[in-house]
Order: structure tokens, then C-alpha cells, then sequence
């Protein structure tokens, strides 16, 4: 109890799970522990890590994973924390979507047949009749769903519901049904769509499954949940550099929360590591950084990434790999060089308010003017922030 409970923000109730456990342990038959997750983008980051990561907990103790792949649910895509209807998915992007996710999911779970059961969502929901979703359906009052906050304030507001979105919590819960979970994870985000799957297993005749609530993750700029669409993220498929330097960029505030939601470090390690009387916040960073590139690429690659990161930011070099920034003869705009050329900014304002912060350099000459144009040199470093660097060609017409 006490390992699965770390870092939890609810759990309804700590005594069903007790009891589940229990009755698991007297009889050997393995807990089902479910885990849906809708394919609405290809990349998972440190902040899907944090349920993924729960769920081995419940595999390491002996229980079976159920990870679904919402296929069918993604369709309508979560309206959790919506302030408009999302645009439905084709079935080809949810598909493409789905297939990094079981190589992603693979680098926290263990995937091996006797303990993971991986299943796609469009399995039974695909089946249901006409009949058979007006009985789903019956389960569930609009009072109940007006409860949710998502849905009381786009009703207050005015702003439209599709009667489909309705009908998201309710194909969730039904999951549970369809593969008599024991136990449901999800980020307090899920927290309706989860207590949904304890009543509709109910109104089947089954017992309510545990609903067991992770936290969200704050990304890199300490304010907003992790989010690719934010770019404050840290995807698990990073280079081990861009991994251990994103991590080394979290506010000091993070550091005690990432460590208890990303490692298995004990408490006590925990506290000692984020006081900053104890232990300098540069050096418990880099732990945690080192740590984190360490579990999805080897440990190696985490002391690499930190010699590496040291090299560069605390002594002033340049990384020894970087990189090829192709120009052409002749001057060019800055913000072109950054953003069409290197890539190494998303849009034309993004790169010039890089410029006005001095985040721009080349060849350690910084940069102030947004609206300058240069004649880069061969084989210069074009640096953008504190992560980017590249090393510009100048390719002349002939080559």
C-alpha cells in the first residue's frame, strides 16, 4: 500500500484497494489493473510516464496491466479540460498514432505476455447496437454530467456540447466492463471518466473497480501541466542530451515533486536531495537528470549526457556533435537563419524575442538586433538558447 500510494493524489478508497489486494494475495489470482490511453498524438512524454510508471509498480507486485488503446474513444478525443469541442480524428491518424505507442509504453512496462494485455478499445465498442448504447446511456443522468466541471462551465458560458462528447465518459466506463478491471489509473484529469467506470460497473454487475489518481505533471516552465503542444515537454524518444538538458532546466521548485513521480527514490533520499541546505540544487538536478536519461536510455548515456552537459554549460565549450546549418552565399536575416534554415525556433516571433532575451549567438558573438541581417561564416556555431547549437555550411553555387 504504502509503495502504491506514493505520489497518489486520490484513491476511492484505500480500503477497496486493501481489500483487493488482500483477496488477490489469499487466492493468487493477479489484480486488473486498466490504463486507457488515447492515441490523439504520436509522442508520449514525462508526464504520461507518471501513470505508466504506476502501473509497473502494480506488474512488479504481481498484477496484471490492462493498457487500452482508445482507438474508438479517440474518435472523440477526451473533453477533459476542453473549452471547445475537439475536431475528430481519421481513423489512418489514429492508427499511425498507435503504433508508437506500444514501442514508447514498452520502454516503463514490461510488455511480456503474462503481464501486459494490451487491447484496442474499437473491439467491442464497434459491436454495440443501437439498443445497446440507449442502455449505456440509461446509466448516466445530465444532472450527473453537468457535475463535471468541463461540461457546467462551457453550459454556463453557452459555448456547444456535442451530444457525442457526452458520450466519452460513458464508452470509458464501459471498458472497465468489457475487461473487468479491478483497479483504474489516470491523472486527476481522469478523475470523472474514471468514478464514471465504477458506476457503470455497477449498473452491469460488477464490482466498482478502484480508481487510483495520479497528479499532472508541471512541465519545464513550472507553470502549465507537460504538454508537446506547449513545447514544455520531455518526450521519451529525446536524444539523451536533449533529455538530461530540458530536465536540468526545471524551475528548483519541481525537483522534490519530478523525483517522486519519475523515481523510485525513498523518501528520505527524496528530502535530503531537494534541501537545499543538504544538497546544492545544481547537483540534485543533475541526479535527477542522470536518473531520467538513465531509465529509458541506460545508464551510461546519463553519465555521458552529464559529462557532456558540463562541458558545455559550466565550462563554456560546445558540444562535440551538433547539428549542419546549410546557407547559401550572401547575407541573410537572422530570424530566417533560426527559424526556416536551423529550425531552431518554432516561428518568426518566438526567434525574435529569443533575440531581445540574448539567447542568440554565433560564434559566441551575441546577437541583439532581431531585424539584422549577416554573411555567416564556414563552419561557424550558430547558438539558439541554452540547448541548440549548429554548425553552419556556407554552400556555394557550384556544390
Amino acid at each position: 500500500m504504502e509503495l502504491l500510494l506514493r505520489g497518489s493524489e486520490a484513491v476511492y478508497s484505500a480500503q477497496e484497494l486493501e481489500n483487493r489486494l488482500a483477496a488477490s494475495y489469499k487466492t493468487g489470482k493477479p489484480l486488473r489493473v486498466k490504463l486507457g490511453m488515447d492515441p490523439t498524438a504520436p509522442d508520449i512524454h514525462l508526464g504520461h510516464s507518471v501513470v505508466l510508471r504506476k502501473l509497473r509498480q502494480f506488474q512488479d507486485l504481481g498484477h496484471k496491466a490492462v493498457l487500452i488503446i482508445g482507438d474508438y474513444t479517440a474518435r472523440i478525443g477526451d473533453p477533459s479540460g476542453q473549452n471547445a469541442t475537439r475536431p475528430m480524428l481519421s481513423p489512418e491518424q489514429i492508427q499511425a498514432n498507435a503504433a508508437t505507442y506500444f514501442e514508447q509504453a514498452g520502454k516503463i512496462l514490461d510488455t511480456s505476455e503474462g503481464k501486459c494485455e494490451i487491447r484496442y478499445n474499437s473491439e467491442w465498442l464497434s459491436q454495440l447496437t443501437f439498443a445497446d448504447i440507449l442502455h449505456l446511456t440509461g446509466q448516466m443522468t445530465v444532472a450527473r454530467m453537468l457535475e463535471r466541471d468541463t461540461f457546467a462551465l462551457r453550459f454556463k458560458d453557452q459555448t456547444p456540447i456535442g451530444v457525442h462528447e457526452f458520450l466519452y465518459p460513458l464508452m470509458q466506463a464501459y471498458d472497465s466492463v468489457r475487461v473487468q478491471a479491478d483497479v483504474e489509473l489516470g491523472g486527476s484529469d481522469q478523475t470523472f471518466n474514471n468514478l464514471a467506470g465504477r458506476d457503470i460497473q455497477r449498473a452491469y454487475g460488477q464490482p466498482a473497480q478502484v480508481v487510483l489518481i495520479m497528479p499532472i505533471l508541471v512541465g519545464l516552465d513550472g507553470v502549465q501541466k507537460m504538454s508537446k503542444s506547449k513545447g514544455n515537454y520531455v518526450g521519451l524518444t529525446d536524444t539523451p542530451k536533449d533529455m538530461f538538458g530540458k530536465v536540468m532546466s526545471i524551475p528548483d521548485n519541481l525537483m522534490a515533486n519530478y523525483f517522486t513521480l519519475l523515481t523510485d527514490l525513498p523518501g528520505a533520499q527524496v528530502a535530503e536531495l531537494t534541501d537545499a541546505n543538504r544538497t546544492h540544487p545544481r547537483q540534485a538536478k543533475a541526479t535527477l537528470a542522470r536518473m531520467i536519461v538513465g531509465q529509458y536510455h541506460g545508464q551510461p548515456a546519463g553519465a555521458a549526457a552529464e559529462e557532456e552537459f558540463t562541458k558545455v554549460f559550466s565550462q563554456g565549450g560546445t558540444p562535440e556533435e551538433m547539428p549542419q546549418v546549410v546557407v547559401g552565399p550572401g547575407a541573410i536575416g537572422i530570424v530566417e537563419l533560426i527559424v526556416k534554415v536551423a529550425g531552431f525556433a518554432a516561428s518568426n516571433s518566438e526567434a525574435r524575442r529569443l533575440i531581445q532575451q540574448n539567447a542568440v549567438s554565433i560564434d559566441g558573438q551575441r546577437i541583439s538586433d532581431p531585424y539584422a541581417s549577416l554573411t555567416p561564416k564556414d563552419g561557424a556555431v550558430l547558438k539558439v538558447g541554452k540547448l541548440r547549437f549548429g554548425r553552419i555550411t556556407v554552400k556555394s553555387p557550384s556544390r
